[in-house]
């Protein structure tokens, strides 16, 4: 019996040796070693940090930049990481000082995720260029984080603090959110700073900045061209405003499909913007303004034109970039005495389609000079 049994198991296990999914073996180098080893968690940190990381940027699945000093004149560059990596930001983040275009940090790739640690600080210390010209002239200065050419990724919890010019650059993007951003430029109001837009988007496709907190010296959000872009839950002080444009000029100029929506503007130059620029060609459609809550405005509640010439308007718009399928609902709030509470200066038959309901500007000047109001509009 016990015989029988033995053979019995025997065979059973030869059979299941049979049977079994063959092992899988690591591919190997000449020299034996994998080649399928898996990448590793890495940690960055000091005056070496940034060019250990651009380094080895490749060879990471989660890259912590701890107190990295990025030296003067160098773009934290990582670009083109591999799928799925998670960049970590803690402590704080410095960088040299030398006069050049930057990006300070730039960043690329699918399935990227990009976060801040608890108190951490991205900072550029404008001040040492900060000179009341921004980008018009004086000190060549940095741009601050290129968010270019990422797809299906997510940029959260980020603070930064006092850019020496623009903050993020949104361009190339596919399906891409960034989610609880801090841009305080705070000190640039009495030190000089200028142009620091916090958020520029072009030639993107699915943009979602939710909840963001901005205090900058320009346009809050400005996107120049770009599809299903959505601007929800700002709180926006000291700047120009959130702005579509300006349009025009530039390699591509469409704009398709923007929501802005639950926002709070205060103490800025403008409310809600569009601005298309004077002789150029492109179009504008689609555009919603939702619940949005002005106050201390001192120039426009709300401005609509199609005359702009880089913060020198014509007064005589043109009809290149058509403003169609604009939305303007619930948009209320105060404006200073010697602001005007909506201008809109349209050339004839470029504007069309608006739907414009709820909107109460108070406190400041009715404008004499509007011109082509859209039918339900008023100003």
């Amino acid at each position: 019996m016990a015989s029988s049994l033995k053979l019995c198991l025997i065979g059973l296990l030869g059979a299941a040796a049979v049977n079994a999914a063959p092992a899988i073996v690591p591919e190997t180098d000449v020299l034996g070693f994998s080649l399928l080893a898996p990448r590793d968690a890495c940690t960055f940190s000091g005056s070496s940090g940034a060019a250990n990381a651009i380094k080895n940027k490749k060879s990471c699945s989660t890259i912590t930049l701890n107190n990295v000093a990025v030296p003067a004149g160098t773009t934290l560059d990582l670009t083109g990481l591999n799928k799925g990596t998670t960049v970590i930001f803690q402590g704080t983040t410095t960088f040299g000082y030398k006069e050049w275009e930057g990006p300070l940090v730039s960043v690329s790739g699918t399935s990227i995720t990009v976060k801040g640690a608890s108190g951490a600080t991205l900072n550029g210390d404008g001040a040492r260029w900060w000179d009341g010209k921004g980008t018009n002239g004086g000190k060549k200065k940095p741009k601050f984080f290129y968010a270019h050419k990422l797809t299906n990724s997510i940029i959260e919890n980020i603070y930064i603090k006092n850019s020496p010019v623009q903050v993020f650059s949104v361009n190339g993007a596919t399906e891409l959110t960034l989610s609880g951003i801090t841009v305080d430029n705070a000190d640039g109001d009495s030190k000089g700073g200028h142009n620091t837009d916090a958020f520029d988007v072009g030639s993107s496709n699915g943009v979602y900045i939710t909840n963001p907190t901005v205090h900058n010296q320009d346009d809050c959000l400005a996107v120049n061209s770009g599809t299903n872009v959505h601007f929800t839950g700002a709180q926006c002080t000291g700047g120009h405003g959130i702005s579509i444009g300006s349009v025009g000029g530039r390699s591509d100029n469409v704009v398709n499909g923007v929501t802005i929506q639950n926002c709070n503007i205060k103490d800025s130059q403008n409310g809600v913007r569009i601005k298309t620029v004077y002789g150029a060609t492109g179009s504008v459609k689609g555009v919603t303004y939702k619940d949005i809550t002005l106050s201390g405005i001192t120039k426009y509640g709300v401005v609509i034109e199609q005359d702009y010439e880089n913060g020198s308007p014509t007064g005589t718009p043109t009809n290149g970039v058509p403003i169609t399928g604009l939305t303007m609902s619930n948009v209320k709030g105060t404006v200073s005495s010697s602001a005007t509470d909506v201008y809109i200066l349209c050339a004839s038959g470029a504007c069309s389609n608006w739907s414009w309901s709820g909107v109460t500007v108070t406190g400041g000047k009715t404008s004499s000079k509007c011109k082509n109001i859209p039918s339900g509009a008023s100003c």
